[in-house]
């Protein structure tokens, strides 16, 4: 018999989608994944390097358990060029990826009962990191016509004297588009502490994304390695917190994570101070522009609505109501008919319902594939 705090999270379901196209691999058959939110390249080749130094020169040991010093300093110094804002290296807090981090705030963050804002749709696993901790999920709904854009005003209604945060990711995951810098210049001036998850910054192909350290010093930041530079699965992310949240967040650290893995962090020390590892990302989202310009106007061209192109992240998301009304019934077809994995709006939040997202993370040649086989999908059904 579970807890009561597994029975109300709910699964991941792009896993659901990707383990049962994985069950459909193993028959022979082929199958094009434009599900999962992975880069398909290889890490820059410094990072690489970096890692295997780490290795042969001992540093297999335990680290600060805010994370290597330098690592912290480099970090600070990133965000200080591409925003201009300072931060403290003791502001910031290194973990084995953002979920940990995730974790970690909300634990330090919120009592049971306490309100965390989030837009609806949303990236699939914050309401169960909030929930994890017994706080409580308040959704805000974005609309398409709206460009998936937060409305300050529709947040402000929202905000009770249990709200604890706001919540914003832009380049947003699943819509692939940017919150503009004036919302966000009101968002921070609503009261609550904002918590803004900045992962996919440095995958922006239309103009700017703006870190929320920009317009307030209240804020937590979010951010990590896996994207940008194509490091999933050596799992690194960072939190910037205000000072006040720091001792508290370290505690959590030290008991339940001890350190992030001592020879990646020196990977993400290279990814951050190396040149190569700046020129090798920029060729890596030259790369993904070409495919997001090519799946957007392949999906239009087969109905799908796409009223605000995304600009930002690796993802289109597709209003395929009028295919299907149940997103889940929806893409499970898809895969079992013409084998391309999608993910169902609906692991994104009700407001996600009726809509695909695609991932634009895999080679030209594949997605050409997925589109071609979900043309037929669609004529097919017509």
């Amino acid at each position: 018999m579970t807890t009561s705090r597994l029975r109300r999270m709910t699964s991941f379901i792009v896993m659901d989608v990707l383990e049962r196209a994985q069950e459909l691999e193993r028959q022979g058959i082929d199958v094009v994944h434009l599900e999962v939110g992975e880069p398909d390249f290889d890490a820059p080749a410094c990072v690489k390097a970096a890692l295997c130094r780490a290795l042969a020169e001992g540093h297999t040991h335990y680290t600060h358990s805010l994370g290597l010093p330098v690592l912290r300093e480099a970090i600070c110094a990133d965000y200080h060029r591409r925003y201009g804002v300072q931060i403290q290296p003791e502001n910031v807090i290194v973990f084995s990826g953002t979920s940990p981090a995730m974790m970690a705030l909300f634990a330090a963050l919120l009592d049971p009962g306490d309100e965390t804002i989030i837009s609806d749709p949303h990236y699939a696993c914050y309401p169960n990191f909030i929930r994890f901790v017994d706080g409580v999920p308040v959704m805000v709904p974005i609309d398409e016509a709206d460009g998936f854009q937060y409305r300050p005003e529709a947040i402000a209604a929202k905000i009770t004297p249990r709200t604890k945060a706001v919540f914003i990711n832009s380049p947003a995951n699943p819509t692939g588009n940017l919150l503009s810098a004036e919302r966000m210049a009101a968002i921070a001036g609503l009261g609550p502490h904002v918590i803004s998850d900045e992962i996919y910054h440095g995958l922006v192909y239309e103009g700017q994304a703006r870190s929320i350290l920009e317009f307030t010093d209240r804020a937590f930041v979010l951010n990590g390695f896996s994207k940008l530079y194509a490091m999933t699965g050596l799992r690194l992310g960072y939190l910037i917190s205000p000072p006040d949240y720091v001792r508290a967040i370290q505690k959590i650290a030290q008991n339940f994570f001890i350190s992030a893995n001592a020879p990646v962090q020196y990977a993400g020390l290279a990814a951050l101070t190396d040149p190569s590892a700046e020129a090798e990302t920029a060729r890596m989202r030259e790369t993904y522009n070409q495919r997001r310009l090519f799946m957007i106007q392949r999906l239009q061209l087969m109905g799908l609505g796409i009223t605000v192109p995304p600009t930002g992240a690796f993802y289109v998301f597709a209003n395929a109501r009028h295919i299907g009304a149940d997103s889940y019934k929806l893409a499970f077809d898809i895969l079992e008919k013409v084998h391309v994995g999608v993910t169902p709006g609906i692991d994104f939040g009700q407001g996600g319902e009726g809509y695909l997202r695609f991932s634009y993370a895999n080679s030209m040649e594949n997605i050409a594939r997925g589109m071609d086989r979900l043309e037929r999908y669609l004529k097919l059904e017509s």
